[in-house]
């Protein structure tokens, strides 16, 4: 008895003496926090230090940036709490039916706060340190934590981070200057907000196209937190944002839900109230577009919230406002403290209750969903690569799926057809059920038509994955029970001949592409057919990739083992045949089957540039298609030798660059057999410009009509309903079902119909002279999300996707992103068929 209490003794001694060695951010750094922007080696090693100091913070990594920066999160808890963290952890898992078995009847609140995603709204991180040594020093947190868990992720994006502390390090005055003319206030293209590849990642929660988002997930999914915050910086005369957010919240959001927003809005109200602070509830931010830091979390059982404090990349360590103050540092990292220390104390406070809350939330998802559509169904046909991808999308978001039983006929919403149609179970289909634990997610992810309580929302308004992923599906009303696992069937290969003349691969999705820029990239010659073709009783369509073994003599004895290994790393059924001699369409040596050239590929980076869609540009060649791109400045172009590139891509943005004499140097170069790719706003810099045959208007009288002044109802309008007004010209991301002719290069592999997503109301005839590839004809009406009535009328009878020859080149035109956010899977293939199709 004797030995343990010297031994309880001893203990608690060590313990005194780890938290006498805690030292404060201000001790440790050097320097007081807000003086500086700390750099994220700098923010870790606090963490480390704390952790290391502490028995109740746990730190552990989760994932890596692509920067090759550690992504970490802090656990903190309560000793007796930190004994148990995996029975905590997997008791609520069960909770929320991710694991089987009955949870026990512990009511411990996870909170979990998110640091830092946008790497120049750079407050946040500093706050984090300031909390996480609050919550292990302060005497009130000793009580919160005896039933709440705190995870604390001190920087999502640290790439971005850094990036714009390296900025301001460089450029900041000794003393920081006010001034927002001053330098330091104005970062370089292309900023800090995203990260390495440019993404926004707080609109990339639910996609997880890149490392930070998909090594986030998985770790969040290991914990399923009830309470999460993304902490975010706003322009400097906005004060302070906190919950509740604005409408319009999502159908699948319960009343809870709703309800614990303004129970915690109040409790931070109450502290902002005692110091005189400024904030505001209730605008701007709504709870919709599901890939966000608060809307994710909230369609995944958590009270999800943004928090936006007045500062972001232009205020630097200090801003004067427009009352003459100077907003500091050191006043938003306070602030940001405030509203964490404030959500983790009303948390304890509710714990119980939420606890039980979030439990409620699975079990209703289980027993009862709350929505329309109870059972997707989705048609395998020819799109076995795109329902794979549908599927791992799914793992990832622990949505499960699976067969039905077959022979079953029934009416459902078809995507395609946008109405109801009559739909067949077969053996092939892929089935997903609505009684499940991620039901609202499910809901959110697949709805055809999302409600919208307000127009005025903060970001697009359709991304329903059936339209994203291309896929022929069906929303039923009915309950179908899933009874077998899916697993597809692969077509049957057959025993390659004595004699190999050429590989054929039927071209159909994004994955064909992959197979054919590798093939290139190993110095492999292949051709395209430009007609279907039918040969050895096989059929093959148009687009088709031949590869054959007259012109490969270079390649040896590796040829047929190149060919099988790239097959298989791909896995493509990749066709060997005996003969050229074609039983239907053309003979594999004809013309029309030409061969594909190896493009050289450059891209316009920097200042006039979407960073974004450079970024998504620069992603899916680098990380998706594996293919070299030579990224080139707009501040250099002009001194670049456009021959030795076949390829130049213009991402959306506003360009002054290509003024006559720029564009002259590359008309002269397409002439020669160049192509450009030109995206959304970037095809302004060639509209109605000499040498181009992109034009706004087709007849003068369309221009009369546009230019037509507003009727005197509209110029007496309020001044109230003046911004409502606006959105008749408007569209926030909807989706527009088009006509598509795929006999050209740029559609091969796609059906007569494409489904765009529009995030702009850009308009433009049809060419005179060219591919009219994709095209809205006659009246545009949204199949999904929000148009105004004007931008739709605009619409009518306008260019989507366009090829123009001139010369021996050609210019693509692409009015919509088709690879917007990385998500849009189904624009993929066209883009790659712009890169490798277009032009042979």
């Amino acid at each position: 008895m004797k030995k343990t209490l010297a031994l309880i003794g001893l203990l608690a001694t060590c313990i005194a003496g780890h938290s006498q060695n805690l030292k404060s951010p201000d001790e440790f750094l050097g320097y007081e926090l807000g003086e500086r922007f700390t750099r994220h080696h700098k923010v870790i090693e606090y963490f480390k230090h704390v952790a290391e100091s502490s028995p109740t913070v746990k730190l552990q990594q989760y994932g890596e940036t692509y920067e090759h920066r550690p992504l970490m999160i802090a656990i903190v808890a309560s000793e007796e709490n930190m004994s148990r963290l995996d029975e905590i952890k997997q008791n609520n898992l069960k909770r929320a039916k991710l694991l089987e078995g009955s949870a026990t009847d512990d009511h411990t609140a996870i909170v979990w706060l998110s640091y830092n995603i946008h790497g120049n709204e750079a407050s946040s991180i500093e706050a984090s340190m300031k909390t996480i040594h609050a919550l292990v020093t302060e005497e009130r947190s000793k009580a919160w934590l005896q039933n709440t868990i705190v995870i604390i992720d001190p920087c999502v994006n640290p790439d971005g981070r850094d990036r714009y502390a390296n900025f301001y390090t460089q450029y900041g005055d000794r003393h920081f200057n006010p001034n927002g003319d001053a330098k330091e206030h104005h970062e370089p293209w292309p900023g800090g907000r995203p990260n390495h590849y440019l993404f926004d990642l707080n609109r990339d929660w639910a996609w997880q196209t890149q490392i930070e988002s998909s090594s986030r997930s998985e770790e969040y999914h290991q914990w399923m937190p009830h309470i999460h915050v993304d902490f975010h910086e706003q322009y400097i005369n906005n004060p302070y944002y906190f919950a509740p957010a604005a409408e319009p919240f999502h159908e699948v959001i319960t009343p809870w839900q709703r309800e614990f927003q303004t129970i915690i809005g109040k409790n931070h109200a109450k502290y902002f109230d005692t110091n005189n602070w400024l904030y505001f509830t209730k605008q701007h931010f709504d709870l919709l577009y599901p890939s966000y830091g608060d809307t994710y979390p909230t369609y995944n059982g958590a009270i999800g919230m943004t928090y936006e404090q007045a500062g972001h990349g232009y205020a630097g360590l200090g801003i004067i406002t427009e009352y003459g103050d100077t907003l500091t540092l050191k006043d938003r990292l306070v602030h940001h403290f405030t509203t964490g220390i404030s959500t983790v104390e009303i948390t304890s406070i509710h714990a119980s209750r939420v606890v039980k809350e979030f439990e409620k939330y699975f079990d209703q998802n289980t027993r009862n969903p709350e929505s329309k559509y109870k059972t997707y169904i989705i048609k395998t046909g020819n799109d076995a690569d795109k329902v794979k991808t549908l599927t791992q999308f799914l793992d990832k978001q622990h949505i499960s799926y699976g067969k039905a039983n077959s022979g079953k006929s029934l009416s459902g919403f078809s995507y395609r057809r946008n109405k109801m149609a009559s739909v067949k179970i077969d053996n092939n289909d892929l089935v997903i059920s609505a009684y499940q634990p991620k039901s609202r997610l499910l809901t959110a992810l697949f709805e055809p038509l999302v409600k919208l309580s307000d127009t005025l929302t903060y970001d697009i308004t359709a991304w329903s994955l059936p339209y994203a992923h291309g896929l022929d599906a069906y929303a039923l009303t009915d309950r179908i029970s899933v009874t077998d696992k899916y697993d597809p069937q692969k077509p049957k290969s057959s025993a390659p001949p004595a004699h190999t003349y050429a590989y054929i691969l039927d071209y159909r999705s994004l994955q064909d592409s992959k197979f054919l820029a590798a093939i290139l990239n190993e110095g492999i010659n292949a051709r395209v057919s430009h007609k279907p073709i039918q040969i050895e009783n096989q059929n093959f369509s148009r687009g088709s990739i031949v590869i054959t073994r007259r012109t490969n003599e270079n390649m040896g004895r590796d040829f047929d083992d190149m060919i099988h290994k790239l097959a298989k790393k791909y896995d493509r059924n990749v066709i060997a045949v005996s003969t050229g001699f074609a039983q239907n369409g053309v003979d594999l040596g004809s013309g029309d089957v030409a061969r594909i050239n190896t493009p050289k590929v450059a891209v316009l980076a920097g200042e006039q540039t979407s960073s974004l869609n450079f970024g998504e540009i620069w992603h899916f060649f680098e990380r998706q298609l594996e293919y070299p791109v030579t990224n080139i400045g707009t501040d250099y172009f002009n001194d670049i030798d456009l021959s030795d590139y076949d390829v130049l891509i213009v991402p959306h943005g506003h360009y002054s660059l290509f003024n006559e004499s720029t564009l002259s140097k590359v008309n002269s170069w397409i002439r020669g057999g160049g192509k450009v790719i030109a995206i959304g706003s970037a095809l302004n810099a060639f509209k109605d410009k000499n040498g181009f045959g992109l034009k706004e208007f087709a007849s003068d009288k369309e221009k009369k009509d546009d230019e037509k002044k507003p009727s005197l109802e509209e110029q007496l309008r309020s001044y109230a309903d003046q911004e409502r007004n606006q959105l008749s010209n408007a569209i926030f991301g909807a989706i527009f079902k088009i006509k598509l002719d795929n006999t050209h290069p740029l559609a091969y592999g796609y059906d007569k119909a494409y489904f765009t997503l529009k995030t702009g109301n850009q308009n433009l005839a049809f060419l005179t002279e060219g591919g009219n590839v994709g095209v809205i004809k006659g009246e545009a009406e949204p199949i999904s999300g929000f148009a105004g009535y004007r931008a739709t009328q605009k619409l009518q009878n306008s260019l989507v996707f366009g090829v123009e020859n001139i010369g021996n080149g050609q210019i693509v035109y692409m009015v919509d992103n088709p690879i917007f956010r990385g998500f849009w899977e189904n624009g993929k293939l066209l883009f790659a068929n712009a890169v490798f199709m277009v032009g042979n």
